[in-house]
């Protein structure tokens, strides 16, 4: 169902062009093959009858066949490919587009629905495309090879007396029976293939993740000296998929054996059919090789599916993992509303603060973290987020960024208020620095010199000559130096809200201090939602929200000032300013 879209959306014009390119170019290689047939019978007897004029034309005509049947074979090879080519391009965009929306992406690396998303959309999606279009491409023109020499088979061979019984067809009947035969032995030989190949790809795709996961986490596994225990689990993986692959080998290996010996036997099989016939003057030497070449193709015709049977097997395995990863999305969707249809709610306000009433945060299990949170935070203010361990601070936040919809109640944000999010570990993305303190690009102008001056601002000067190399940066950067990059990144950027998830954990505590003056002077009227627990941080907000739990209850929220000194010089200004 999910590739009808190639086919009914905006893209079914090109997709049906290429659809109908490709038929047309079956009928015009299946005309040339069947001209190649019929240049066997004038050959052949040109030779039975020593005519050397006919012998020199079957020369220049199949000099003419050679050019008409490359000319075709190219034309089937290009609409095929580009057909291939512009439908992985739907599908992979289609997977990629709905893996980002709703933060899926985000959902899946924490639920364990399906394995190795990235490896479906690039592999599993390319092989599902170019083994169907294969597949669809082989059986049509199996079908239309097999009805269009059929017919050669049935006119030239005639009818056979066996035994005071005539035969009509006996050519097409032999076919027939012989391809039928080959193929139940195939298919009964290689019936557990499918499962065989769709296990070892899998353990494919987990073989080439360990290897990724490795690569990613190389500095870690190195300073603590994890390298022996790396190599043993990736030679376990390896293992694994070497155990796989021998199940398959063994069941390619019977299915070889059918296959060669049918190699050597069907060729003859129609020259000893046709050779009583031929022997009693019934059959000229150009019939009799004209029967051979169309018996081969109708047995080639109807043993495709047997003949293609691994290939069958690997495009199935790769179609239902494909598949497997749509429906994933689906259950995804449905996940998030949770037990008894709920999910939080996360809408505008109209008062330019953001609000939570009546929130719950569950696990996607439905287990409760946090209950019935009552908050509002206004424009501007700065709330330091507490909590024991377990207590759901992380989440909570990340349910205010929109990537948590497990629970119930309403998350109001200010209706375009740009946000930005500032993890534990900030995300520095391939290409020049600059490229990277602008992340995510939008139409946020940057003033001339201002990147360079934060650079300096936020202790990264010796950087500003190197905005414009393209680096592994997060490779190059230590945690602090990218930490303070994040900093620098949201001060260019100038938010409405900013939600920092223990964005100063790497840094040591003159450098936070400083981080967080910066951002208070910087960007004073943005509301800012700080989860952490390192100390010296109450004096930069001006509230806190304490997550607590009373047993094995769901967290509770406790509000408090978040320092008394500020509280009062807050309150001071307000009389200053004529407030009562």
């Amino acid at each position: 169902m999910l590739s009808l879209g190639f086919w009914l959306g905006p893209t079914r014009v090109k997709a049906w062009g290429f659809t109908l390119g490709l038929f047309a170019a079956l009928l015009l290689n299946l005309a040339a093959a069947v001209a190649v047939n019929g240049w066997n019978k004038f050959f052949f007897d040109a030779l039975q009858y020593k005519d050397e004029h006919r012998i020199l034309l079957s020369i220049y005509l199949v000099l003419g066949l050679a050019v008409v049947c490359a000319l075709t074979g190219a034309l089937l090879q290009q609409v095929r490919m580009r057909l291939q080519l512009r439908w992985r391009e739907w599908l992979t965009k289609t997977l990629v587009r709905r893996w980002m929306e709703r933060r899926r992406f985000y959902q899946l690396s924490i639920l364990d629905l399906v394995d190795n998303p990235e490896a479906r959309i690039a592999e599993d999606g390319r092989l599902a495309i170019e083994l169907f279009v294969d597949f669809t491409a082989g059986v049509t023109n199996a079908a239309l090879t097999a009805a269009s020499f059929v017919g050669v088979l049935w006119f030239i061979g005639g009818s056979l007396t066996l035994f005071g019984v005539e035969i009509p067809g006996y050519l097409v009947i032999a076919a027939v029976l012989y391809s039928g035969i080959t193929s139940f032995g195939v298919l009964l030989i290689g019936r557990p293939l499918v499962a065989r190949v769709e296990q070892k790809a899998a353990a494919e795709a987990d073989f080439r993740y360990a290897l990724t996961r490795t690569r990613e986490n190389a500095e870690t596994i190195a300073l603590i000296g994890g390298d022996e225990d790396e190599r043993v689990k990736l030679d376990a993986s390896f293992d694994a998929l070497a155990l796989r692959w021998l199940k398959v080998i063994g069941r390619q290996t019977r299915m070889m054996l059918m296959s060669s010996s049918n190699t050597v036997l069907a060729p003859v099989i129609p020259l000893l059919l046709g050779a009583p016939k031929y022997l009693a003057g019934e059959m000229s030497l150009g019939d009799l090789m004209q029967a051979a070449a169309a018996f081969t193709q109708v047995q080639n015709a109807l043993n495709w599916l047997s003949d293609n049977s691994l290939r069958l097997a690997d495009w199935f395995a790769s179609a239902r993992r494909v598949a497997a990863l749509d429906s994933a999305f689906r259950r995804l969707d449905a996940l998030a509303e949770g037990p008894g249809g709920h999910a939080i709610d996360l809408g505008f306000s109209d008062d330019g603060a953001l609000h939570l009433r009546g929130l719950s945060i569950a696990q996607h299990d439905g287990k409760v973290m946090l209950a019935d949170a009552e908050v509002r935070v206004p424009p501007g203010e700065k709330v330091l987020v507490k909590g024991d361990s377990g207590t759901g601070k992380s989440t909570l936040i990340r349910a205010i960024a929109g990537l948590w919809p497990w629970g119930s109640g309403q998350i109001l944000r200010p209706r375009d208020a740009r946000i930005a999010f500032m993890p534990q570990r900030p995300y520095i993305p391939l290409g020049t620095l600059r490229r990277a303190l602008d992340y995510p690009h939008d139409a946020t102008p940057i003033a001339p010199g201002r990147t360079e001056l934060m650079l300096h601002a936020c202790g990264l000067d010796h950087f500003t000559a190197r905005l414009d190399e393209e680096e592994n940066w997060s490779g190059i950067l230590s945690g602090g130096e990218q930490q303070r990059l994040a900093f620098a990144r949201v001060l260019l950027k100038r938010p409405d809200i900013i939600i920092m998830d223990e964005p100063t954990s790497a840094l040591d505590e003159l450098s936070q201090t400083r981080m967080m003056e910066l951002l208070r002077a910087e960007v004073p009227d943005a509301m800012v939602l700080h989860v952490a627990h390192r100390p010296g941080l109450d004096r930069f907000h001006d509230r806190e929200i304490h997550l607590k739990r009373e047993g094995s209850q769901p967290a509770t929220v406790e509000e408090t000032p978040a320092d008394i000194w500020m509280a009062g010089r807050r309150w001071l200004a307000k009389i200053g300013a004529g407030e009562r």
